[in-house]
């Protein structure tokens, strides 16, 4: 899978676990991947990918509950996420 293929499937489950859960849900599942434990949100093997998707749905949710849409969060996370990559490079 390409690492835009891959960047498009972590999308669909942020934007799906920011709809779904409350930001104290996510924030809970978040701290059970960072102590391995059963994950109620998210089930995935690898605690790096749970961990990652996790904290961008919570940041997601923390720009909904200030009022921005779904849409505005997602690509408010977008828009730091390229800004991050960018100084990587």
């Amino acid at each position: 899978m390409t690492d835009s293929a891959q960047q498009d499937l972590h999308l669909a489950e942020i934007r799906e676990l920011a709809q779904r859960y409350s930001a104290e849900m996510i924030e809970q599942c978040l701290q059970q991947a960072l102590s391995q434990q059963e994950n109620p949100c998210f089930d995935d093997d690898e605690v790096q990918k749970v961990v990652s998707v996790l904290a961008k749905a919570e940041f997601v949710k923390s720009l909904m509950s200030q009022g921005k849409t779904l849409s505005e969060a997602m690509r408010e996370l977008g828009r730091r996420i390229r800004a991050v990559q960018n100084l990587a490079k």
